[in-house]
């Protein structure tokens, strides 16, 4: 696969303070791509890089076989982007607005609004002024306006942030569909990992404007380490029972009722056993493994779990 998206040593400082650290990334055709990390890490400047708003200080990048210049713009006209939050004239119908969008792009197949409309579920809508929309309808018609184009790359920033569980699930469904059907290559930050875990093909893990690793998500799952989860009444009793029948058990406490037990070697049917032979009542046990949001708190604090 062609890369769309290629950073090669890149950093930007602002007022002598470098918030991006000679990042190098790359975004394969047909990937989502998930862009991970805390408040502040750099994910959203990078964004702005990548879309031009922002000039690196140091470094490359190229997008869509193009070296990205000062004054490089054409390109744009083959991405659709919300950095931070879509944007729309309040008065103007959801109509009206993409109408807009698409004179300003000298784009003027107006079939295609009704066709991104239908995309995203917002039939029936067309003549709906936009101050009557909710936050969910909002960013549904951001990523409208942002397909308008049939674009070959998607940059959102935060798409779900602030949407409820229909409102994310919507999303969710979506941006597979672009993928899917469009065939459409996605480059998607959030903060909500768990999304992330059900759409991305590869995550990358910025903190602190350093890009500490990029990982196929396969490969993560492929290497999750699996354990067994325990509710109990006596989170103090169940443990002391646990070490003493179970010499050498690698227990953990992982919150005021719930264990962790990650031996492989004992059985469910063993550990239930010995509990309840000593009077500790079981709320809840499962066999899980290590999640995207387990790895992403591993290596943003130094690989220390």
């Amino acid at each position: 696969m062609k890369n769309i998206i290629q950073l090669r040593n890149v950093s930007k400082a602002y007022k002598g303070k470098e918030v991006i650290r000679n990042v190098s990334m790359d975004i394969k055709e047909g990937q989502i791509y998930g862009f991970l990390g805390p408040n502040g890490a750099g994910k959203t400047t990078i964004m702005k890089m990548i879309l031009n708003l922002v000039k690196p200080d140091t470094g490359s990048i190229q997008v869509l076989g193009e070296e990205i210049e000062t004054d490089s713009y054409k390109y744009l006209k083959n991405i659709g982007s919300i950095i931070e939050y879509p944007i729309f004239y309040n008065h103007l119908t959801a109509y009206e607005n993409l109408k807009l969008h698409c004179e300003y792009l000298g784009y003027y197949d107006y079939s295609k609004i009704q066709e991104m409309l239908d995309l995203v579920e917002l039939q029936g809508v067309e003549e709906k002024s936009i101050d009557k929309f909710s936050l969910g309808m909002k960013q549904r018609l951001g990523i409208a306006r942002a397909m308008l184009t049939n674009p070959e790359l998607l940059v959102l920033d935060e798409p779900i942030n602030g949407l409820d569980p229909v409102g994310i699930k919507q999303m969710r469904e979506l941006l597979l569909k672009l993928k899917r059907e469009y065939r459409t290559t996605i480059l998607i930050s959030s903060h909500i990992i768990t999304e992330i875990e059900q759409i991305a093909d590869i995550v990358g893990v910025i903190n602190d404007g350093i890009l500490i690793n990029e990982v196929e998500l396969a490969a993560i799952h492929k290497e999750a380490v699996q354990y067994i989860n325990i509710q109990v009444d006596d989170l103090k009793k169940a443990m002391a029972v646990l070490d003493f029948e179970f010499k050498g058990i690698n227990i953990k406490a992982i919150s005021d009722d719930r264990i962790r037990i990650y031996n492989d070697e004992i059985t469910k049917d063993q550990i239930s056993r010995q509990l309840i032979l000593s009077g500790v009542n079981i709320y809840e046990m499962a066999v899980a493994s290590d999640s995207l949001e387990d790895y992403f708190l591993n290596i943003i604090n130094g690989g220390n779990k």
